[in-house]
């Protein structure tokens, strides 16, 4: 299992899990952006990182190397999420967001930027959250604004407006349901017609949150805890208090791709902006310990992660891997180059 997280100090982190010998490795470590990072992005063969020099930085997650970069955002790109088709080991494409209020799509087979669309004017995009099927995307802004982008045809479907500024949006495992956060609040929608089903609340403001297949929603933040949410009645189902030092600013689940097993258990990593990433066994939440833990000494900003299995696959011809991916890469700019 893989972990990736970003920091402040323009560094980017890689990290392995082994679960048998409960321990992180550090994999890579980058000094990739002029600014800091301020999200991140994993598929089981790449990794794509946003920040606040108007960049998104790629990654070869096998053969740990870079890739190259884009350039077609001209504001801090705040959010990032790679569409993999289901049972298919490479992404189709990458969608990012902005502080300009724009969504790009970008095709990953070369990495070509096929479009952006206006989604909120002039109003910085707070987070973006992808529906399963791929077809279309959630943003929410600081003009107050929920927006559903239709990713097929490449325009904005409609735009709601909110009470207040949500920072955070996520669709459920089956996209049947999404949260949206503002501060300490999360409320759990219907998909298909936004209708709030009811609110969770928080003690602290909530920067980070990450849906189970167990219907149960991981969130944490100000309060340095990580609390799983029954999304089904709205109430706690554990709590692991002070899991951290500090803020809480990224939550991963990491599991096998096809579910937890014996072999493969079910669990959660946090990163806090006090630069510690942890690991914790869902299954021992009376256990004060993390099963795992590194520390960046770097005040993290966010935090990915991707399961074992394709990672085992891709580390099978790692330098393979990297020479094809720059291949596509460079072949994707000057494609890019010539439509221009």
């Amino acid at each position: 299992m893989s972990l990736v997280a970003g920091s402040y100090e323009k560094f980017i982190w890689g990290l392995t899990l082994n679960p048998q010998s409960q321990s992180l490795t550090p994999l890579f470590s980058y000094p990739s952006h002029l600014s800091s990072i301020k999200t991140v992005a994993v598929s089981a063969s790449v990794v794509a990182s946003g920040g606040e020099d108007d960049t998104i930085h790629l990654y070869d997650l096998s053969a740990a190397s870079s890739l190259g970069s884009l350039h077609h955002h001209s504001a801090t790109v705040t959010a990032l999420s790679f569409y993999t088709p289901p049972n298919l080991p490479f992404p189709r494409n990458l969608i990012s967001a902005d502080a300009a209020g724009s969504v790009s799509i970008v095709d990953a087979d070369g990495f070509v930027h096929l479009t952006t669309i206006s989604v909120h004017r002039n109003a910085a995009i707070n987070d973006l959250a992808l529906h399963p099927s791929g077809e279309r995307a959630l943003t929410v802004a600081r003009d107050n604004c929920l927006a559903v982008v239709n990713l097929v045809r490449g325009r904005r479907n409609c735009c709601l407006r909110l009470d207040k500024e949500a920072t955070l949006v996520k669709f459920d495992v089956s996209g049947d349901r999404f949260f949206m956060a503002a501060k300490e609040k999360v409320s759990v929608h219907q998909t298909e017609d936004a209708r709030i089903l009811f609110d969770l609340e928080c003690s602290k403001p909530v920067l980070c949150a990450a849906p189970a297949r167990n219907g149960l929603l991981y969130t944490g933040g100000e309060d340095k805890n990580i609390t799983a949410w029954d999304i089904n009645t709205g109430k706690v189902a554990y709590c692991l208090e002070e899991a951290h030092t500090s803020r809480i600013k990224g939550i991963v689940i990491l599991t096998d791709s096809d579910g937890a097993t014996e072999d493969d258990p079910y669990l959660v990593a946090s990163a806090s902006s006090d630069g510690n990433i942890r690991v914790w066994d869902v299954r021992m939440t009376a256990r004060k310990k993390p099963l795992a833990e590194y520390n960046t000494r770097s005040r993290l900003t966010c935090l990915a992660g991707t399961s074992l299995r394709f990672r085992r696959q891709r580390r099978q011809d790692g330098s393979k891997s990297k020479v094809v991916k720059r291949q596509r890469l460079q072949a994707g700019k000057s494609k890019s180059k010539a439509e221009d």
